[in-house]
Formats: structure tokens, sequence, C-alpha cells
């Protein structure tokens, strides 16, 4: 699968769709606010990381709004709120193959730049 999930109107995701060349190289590209990641591939996704968790993002303005950040959060409530609100889904989340790149942490992308290559 060559597939991105982003935000077009995240700067950091445009920056990074344009580093890795995506659209050239045939990429699906997925803009969460239009549709939202689906629970088949968040569940994929699940079994790729290792938890809900480490897809969702806790810099989310509506984290701290919605209280979040004051409560225990389990697997089941990361996963729930990633389906309901887009923004919770921690971004760029890039699908090479079988592998899954997430978040926009430096060596994640050059981590995603190698597979590429290969």
């Amino acid at each position: 699968m060559k597939k991105i999930h982003h935000l077009s109107s995240c700067n950091t995701c445009q920056k990074i769709i344009k580093e890795l060349d995506l659209e050239a190289k045939g990429f699906e590209m997925q803009d969460i606010k239009v549709e939202n990641i689906s629970a088949a591939e968040l569940d994929a996704a699940k079994k790729k990381i290792g938890s809900y968790e480490a897809l969702f993002s806790k810099r989310a303005m509506k984290f701290r709004s919605m209280g979040l950040n004051e409560m225990n959060l389990t697997e089941a409530d990361y996963r729930k709120y990633i389906l309901e609100e887009y923004t919770f889904l921690k971004r760029p989340f890039i699908w090479i193959g079988d592998e899954v790149f997430v978040g926009n942490a430096k060596k994640t992308v050059e981590a995603a730049k190698a597979a590429l290559k290969a």
C-alpha cells in the first residue's frame, strides 16, 4: 500500500509530502479532514505500531479543551476518539508497503525516506 493520511491545511504535512515526493510516487493522498481514517486501517496500523495511544495526537487542541488530558484513557478510548475526531490522529500517517510511519519526528521522516528507496 502507498498511502498518506494527512491534513491539507498542515504546513508540516505539506513539507513532508514534498520532501518525500509522495504525489509523484503515486501515493494515495487522504486528507483526514475530508475523510478520516477507517476503523479497518486504524486497527491494521495498531497491529504494526503496537497501540492506539502511539497513533493518538496529544498535541491536538481538543485534547485539552475536552479535558482528555485529565483522564486516564484506555486503548479503547484512544481508538474511539481517533475515529470520532480527525484531529486526534497523529500525522502525517504514511503506509509504505506493509510498513507504517506515524508523526513528523525527524527520525520517522528519515525512516520513511529510507523505506521509499528500498
